[in-house]
């Protein structure tokens, strides 16, 4: 783009800051130019400027200016959103984590299978929709079978069921974590979905993690898969 004395004029990048003089004479940088926001009155200046030195025998194109400056504030807007996103990630991020910090001392149920016997005492709570014959199995660390029965379960959420740390045989199984599989029968013999669920106080949170990890019967979970929080 060349104006009417055929000397280009010199552009500004949109994201370099205009320099500035103080009253000594001294150069300065403009912190405001170092965003969108603050060059924008830049862009306009040099709009304005190369219209107005434009070659009357070549005249610009006043809408592809006009499209430049539809970009540009389609631009703006998007950083704007962009900022204002972030900002509501941070605040639900701090809910999530205040709302963690009130769960420290109580026992909470959360989706899984293996929790840890601790003083020769361990519970599962079962879940089945109607009334079934549950066959349990309970497997040490190194998944060696050490338990195992078959119990009548009335239909229903979050039925505990605890478990000594004894075997079959009457051998009593040191602390440690234990994995329970559980399957169902309905009273014809049809299978039955049946899910389990861990039950443990929640000893302390890491709020590094995000979201925050609850350490629940020495094992961390994510807040997502909780089921109920009791007192």
């Amino acid at each position: 783009m060349t104006t009417a004395s055929g000397v280009a004029p010199q552009v500004v990048s949109g994201t370099t800051p205009l320099p500035t003089k103080d009253a000594s004479g001294a150069s300065l940088t403009s912190t405001a130019g170092s965003t969108l926001a603050g060059n924008f009155q830049t862009f306009l200046t040099l709009l304005t400027t190369q219209l107005q030195n434009q070659n009357p025998l070549d005249p610009l194109d006043t809408n592809q200016f006009t499209q430049q400056l539809v970009q540009f504030a389609g631009v703006e807007q998007q950083l704007k959103t962009n900022d204002q996103l972030t900002t509501l990630v941070s605040l639900q991020q701090t809910a999530q984590s205040t709302q963690a910090l009130t769960f420290v001392g109580k026992t909470a149920v959360v989706d899984g299978s293996t929790t840890n016997l601790v003083n020769s005492a361990a519970t599962w709570n079962l879940s089945v929709p109607t009334n079934s014959n549950v066959a349990i199995t309970i497997a040490n660390s190194t998944g060696q079978n050490v338990f195992s029965g078959n119990y009548p379960v009335t239909a229903g959420d979050n039925q505990a069921f605890a478990w000594d740390g004894k075997g079959n045989d009457g051998t009593q199984w040191p602390d440690g974590k234990y994995t329970m599989t559980a399957t169902a029968l309905d009273a014809t013999g049809n299978p039955v979905a049946v899910s389990t669920q861990i039950r443990g106080v929640v000893n302390s949170v890491d709020l590094t993690q995000s979201p925050p990890l609850l350490s629940i019967n020495g094992q961390t979970y994510p807040v997502n898969p909780i089921k109920s929080i009791s007192s």
